[in-house]
């Protein structure tokens, strides 16, 4: 596996120079592009690491899958899912033209910036504060680790910036769908930029291959959750290049736009992914090629 990782880092970083950093989040532009690197704890908890990475970087939409599954275990599924829908989308992930155009006005799925928008008003607590800390304590049950924290240099960037959420965010308010614009929009953008290492999203990713039991045995995730949250990744996880990412891959797996891919086989591994270079699509564009062929090469295809 070492030998497995190492080469094909070395393969795909030239691609890297292809994609480019998100620059609509001040922090993530100065991002290194040329960086690129995995994780992959397996299911006897051996853990494989290549390439070069941050030692931490934020979740961002990766963040909406642990978003959903507290959500769910907060409210049951048919609360949430009558707020939002179950569908793929071709449309980009923060795109407001799906929800002007829908006749049903609801997101079409939690994983476009709508849908996490509202699964997040849904997580309980008192203030923006206390949901993203739920969301952290959930990681960290997942992770084993106990450093797992908000970046609050990305969050002001991001909250200062945040001009199209905040616009997503009154729409829903319109459609009374959230109740208050502000306290979801900083939970939301909160949540985004919780900091993780490329372990911990290879042990989220185990988590969830193992049906919501961490690398220690631990239950923390109700199966039938993990289970939606798994399908999610594959319909939607990777924005409007799911379907051909299902196809390449076939594998469940949600990125960000921070470069992050978390993606999970299951009952056999968890694997993280970091390169901030992204393709038009909004995914690492080192970290799609990486993905494909490791999957090739050990038949982790679910399909």
């Amino acid at each position: 596996m070492q030998k497995l990782l190492e080469r094909l880092i070395e393969k795909h970083l030239p691609t890297t120079r292809y994609g480019k950093c998100a620059e609509y989040i001040p922090v993530l532009a100065e991002q290194d592009p040329s960086q690129l690197g995995i994780t992959v704890v397996t299911k006897d908890q051996k853990v494989y690491q290549a390439g070069r990475f941050p030692k931490r970087f934020t979740l961002q939409s990766i963040s909406k899958v642990i978003a959903l599954m507290l959500a769910v275990m907060d409210n049951g599924d048919r609360k949430v899912f009558s707020k939002v829908g179950m569908e793929p989308t071709g449309d980009p992930f923060n795109s407001i033209y799906n929800m002007e155009m829908m006749k049903w006005k609801k997101p079409l799925n939690p994983m476009i910036n709508a849908g996490a928008l509202v699964v997040t008003s849904l997580i309980k607590g008192r203030t923006a504060r206390e949901k993203a800390g739920r969301i952290i304590r959930l990681i960290e049950e997942m992770t084993g680790s106990k450093e797992i924290e908000v970046d609050e240099e990305v969050f002001r960037s991001e909250y200062e910036t945040a001009h199209r959420n905040r616009a997503l965010a009154h729409l829903l308010k319109e459609l009374n769908l959230i109740d208050r614009v502000e306290e979801t929009l900083e939970a939301y953008l909160l949540q985004c930029s919780i900091q993780v290492t490329c372990e911990d999203l290879a042990k989220i990713g185990l988590c969830l291959a193992r049906y919501g039991q961490t690398f220690d045995n631990r239950m923390v995730i109700p199966v039938y959750v993990s289970r939606m949250a798994k399908t999610f990744m594959v319909t939607c996880g990777m924005y409007n290049e799911s379907g051909e990412f299902a196809i390449k891959v076939g594998i469940p797996a949600k990125s960000g736009v921070s470069g992050g891919i978390l993606a999970s086989v299951p009952m056999e591994m968890g694997i993280g992914v970091f390169g901030p270079a992204l393709n038009e699509k909004g995914n690492s564009i080192g970290g799609v090629a990486l993905l494909e062929d490791l999957s090739r090469e050990l038949d982790l295809s679910i399909f």
